[in-house]
């Protein structure tokens, strides 16, 4: 059985991006049956990382029928709509979950209780440099000892003065990360990244476009380690650690069509060497609890984006996972902590 129904949320601010803004975001829950256990997931596409939201409902009504009449391992095999299958693939793992008795961290192969996973504040990529330290200094008063910092908008110069206001307000006990979003090109990111190293960056994020695979490579070993978010859309992982064009890659599991693929994910990129951190595309609660379950599968996980739910005027559910002094709270009930009773 599989039961398919839209729903919509608002955001409390539009998000500006390279596609438009973003008001709201729509998107389809997912029921499936499993060994006599009931599990809801997620299916929330964002134009520009997965199918858009017309193919990922033709995408579910297509998975409705194959499961209906074959089976689940052909309902779930990986297409090209990687929302849709995350919804069926995160409904079938908290079914199976529950089934085990067990919090879906657990079912994705962790076998040690995980009570909390950390994570990073952001601050936008508008400001002065004083507003911006304004903002870093606050999510450090509120827990946060790892911020993320949002550039690529208003020039390099003007990026680094901000990035140095916030490395004098919160001092050096803070890590500090950068987010271009893949704004510059070869000669920008590389005069930033000079400047980031002086500023003690941990790393920048995707600091050029998503198919300079290449190019990425050469940024590295230059003082600021180098991660990879939109190049996971373009490319696989295989393809991202073969040109050696990453020391972190942030995984959003939506983007990747499950957290089950996310934790593989997450796995290959550490036998190789590589970080991984999750992230969402700001989802619902549902999907946006299943990053958290994703993450705190993998061990010793580096502070993750999963500070999210704060962008949402409205939810599907009351939030299992709450962000408190720079960590979110790992639902340890059976499946995914979500009450379902609230979305079914």
């Amino acid at each position: 059985m599989v039961d398919i129904a839209p729903f919509q949320v608002r955001l409390r601010t539009p998000i500006d991006t390279a596609h438009g803004p973003i008001e709201s975001r729509r998107g389809f829950l997912v029921a499936v049956e499993h060994e006599g256990e009931t599990g809801v997931g997620e299916a929330t596409p964002l134009g520009g990382w997965t199918e858009s939201y017309t193919e990922c409902e033709e995408a579910l009504n297509r998975a409705q029928t194959v499961a209906r009449h074959l089976d689940w391992g052909i309902a779930l095999a990986r297409t090209n709509a990687p929302a849709a299958r995350h919804g069926l693939s995160l409904a079938f793992s908290v079914a199976r979950a529950r089934s085990e008795d067990a919090p879906l961290y657990r079912s994705l192969g962790r076998d040690e209780r995980v009570e909390r996973v950390p994570v990073n504040g952001t601050v936008g990529a508008n400001g002065s440099p004083d507003v911006t330290a304004t903002a870093a200094t606050e999510l450090v008063g509120a827990g946060h000892d790892c911020l993320k910092l949002k550039v690529g908008t208003n020039g390099v110069e003007t990026d680094l003065e901000r990035i140095r206001a916030v490395r004098n307000a919160v001092g050096d006990g803070v890590t500090l990360r950068v987010d271009a979003n893949g704004a510059w090109a070869r000669s920008e990111a590389e005069r930033a990244i000079s400047g980031l190293a002086a500023l003690d960056v941990a790393y920048v994020e995707q600091p050029l476009p998503a198919d300079n695979l290449d190019g990425l490579s050469a940024l590295r070993d230059h003082g600021v380690g180098i991660a990879v978010d939109e190049s996971l859309v373009a490319h696989d992982i295989e393809t991202v650690l073969e040109h050696g064009a990453a020391d972190v890659v942030v995984l959003k599991p939506m983007v990747l069509s499950g957290p089950d693929v996310a934790v593989e994910t997450a796995r290959t990129a550490r036998a190789a060497g590589v970080e991984p951190v999750v992230s969402t595309t700001i989802d619902a609660v549902v999907a946006r609890t299943a990053a958290v379950h994703a993450a705190a599968a993998i061990p010793d996980v580096l502070p993750c984006g999963l500070a999210t739910g704060q962008f949402l005027e409205t939810d599907l559910a009351p939030d299992p996972a709450p962000v408190e002094n720079g960590s979110v709270r790992v639902p340890q009930t059976a499946g995914l902590g979500v009450d379902q009773s609230h979305v079914l």
